[in-house]
């Protein structure tokens, strides 16, 4: 296969998978998935065997298309699935929506970014973190921050020259840790609300 053959190809699965993402999340949106926690939790639990593969896909989606708060989802997946489940499935949904948000980034510039933020929040995003010299040392901290833009951080990362290897060490390694945050928070607001 040409080099030519294999970037057409990319090209191609990824507007595929932009495309099924953005369907995916109208429908969610239209039928209350994303609105509603009765409907996310209706929809997942008839979705049996497809219940977690289907979570997955929501937590990506909420992290490249950014469709609801990533923390609620976080909650959500504990609810639903339990403190260890729902940690897994959000951390593989979270980790492969971010390696997708850095992809896409590197690959399309940012018209792409501006395409799924708007202009306030990324011209404050991209002067508060990208105009320093030490982008990995921040972009590392704000990853380990619950609270912090996770998933523009991840696009931004995508216009530096911060390597893959880097990335994917610094995700697999900082992303976790909110996770687990937002997961215990979830774990424990049973017991608060008691």
């Amino acid at each position: 296969m040409s080099r030519q053959a294999v970037k057409k190809a990319t090209n191609f699965t990824t507007l595929v998978l932009i495309g099924a993402l953005i369907i995916f999340s109208i429908y969610g949106y239209q039928k209350g998935i994303f609105t509603n926690r009765d409907q996310l939790e209706l929809f997942i639990r008839q979705s049996s065997f497809w219940g977690p593969l289907l979570f997955i896909v929501i937590q990506i989606a909420q992290v490249v298309i950014a469709v609801i708060p990533g923390g609620l989802t976080c909650l959500a997946g504990v609810v639903f699935f339990g403190p260890w489940y729902g940690f897994l499935y959000s951390a593989v949904g979270i980790l492969i929506g971010s390696c997708i948000n850095f992809y896409l980034a590197r690959r399309y510039g940012e018209k792409f970014i501006r395409l799924f933020v708007n202009d306030e929040t990324y011209e404050k995003t991209r002067k508060k973190f990208l105009t320093g010299k030490k982008f990995d040392v921040v972009f590392t901290a704000a990853i380990l921050l619950p609270g912090a833009p996770d998933d523009v951080l991840c696009m931004l990362a995508g216009l530096t020259d911060m390597s893959w290897r880097k990335f994917l060490t610094i995700l697999f390694l900082g992303r976790p840790v909110t996770i687990v945050v937002y997961s215990l928070g979830g774990a424990m607001l049973p017991l608060l609300l008691r």
